[in-house]
């Protein structure tokens, strides 16, 4: 399991504790970004109870993606064999992790949008927002599958491997959508399983108009050839 943090301490001993708590208990690594919140500091605490709990700690922070890519370098040579990815805030239901790891495709995506999906606490704008942000990927990258910008997913091990082969573009939400796509070019095996994204009871979110832009312009230079994937 790896996530990214960035001022996640209002939840950061939730998730843990959570994840730590179901039957077949993930190891997680938290790669966090010097949280001037304490977020790394509450990890090692519950690092010194759980040696199940990891922390890769980078100076300043450089963004999801470097996040992702240092987190993903981590386990990969640590010899995992499959690897989860998901937002530390809580949108993302630990309860929904058996669920994805029961399915064995080489990539298995937390979809909001099939069946048995969707959004909780979300206002009108940030619905149509996402919706429409899969709808863009979808519509220019001809891809199937109907969530292409979550961020709770389930990787085998050499599929992400050779999606990582090369540099990755993107650096904000639009990372999501490019190592999808790297899967969908690679005839990667992609699964969607529904899951329920709640919007974070606590903390700030991270998505901000730059993010945004850089998707609307990202996709198009993924589909046209413009970035190699």
């Amino acid at each position: 399991m790896v996530t990214p943090t960035y001022n996640e301490a209002a939840s950061i001993e939730s998730l843990l504790q959570s994840l730590r708590s179901l039957a077949d208990a993930p190891q997680v690594l938290v790669v966090d970004d010097s949280s001037p919140d304490g977020t790394a500091d509450l990890v090692r605490a519950f690092r010194a109870q759980d040696p199940g709990v990891h922390l890769l700690q980078r100076q300043g922070q450089t963004g999801l993606a470097s996040a992702y890519l240092a987190g993903f370098a981590h386990v990969l040579a640590q010899g995992a064999q499959r690897i989860v990815q998901m937002d530390a805030d809580l949108s993302h239901d630990p309860q929904a992790l058996p669920g994805l790891l029961a399915n064995d495709c080489d990539l298995v995506l937390g979809s909001r949008y099939v069946a048995g999906g969707g959004t909780k606490n979300w206002p009108l704008k940030r619905r149509l927002l996402s919706r429409g942000g899969s709808l863009w990927a979808r519509t220019w990258l001809r891809m199937p599958q109907r969530d292409l910008t979550g961020g709770f997913k389930v990787w085998k091990s050499q599929t992400l491997s050779e999606v990582l082969r090369r540099p990755i573009h993107s650096q904000g939400y639009a990372f999501q959508v490019e190592l999808t796509l790297r899967a969908h070019r690679n005839s990667a095996n992609i699964a969607e399983y529904p899951i329920i994204f709640t919007e974070r009871q606590a903390g700030a979110s991270k998505l901000s108009g730059g993010i945004v832009m850089e998707a609307v312009w990202v996709v198009p230079a993924l589909a046209l050839g413009i970035w190699r994937t």
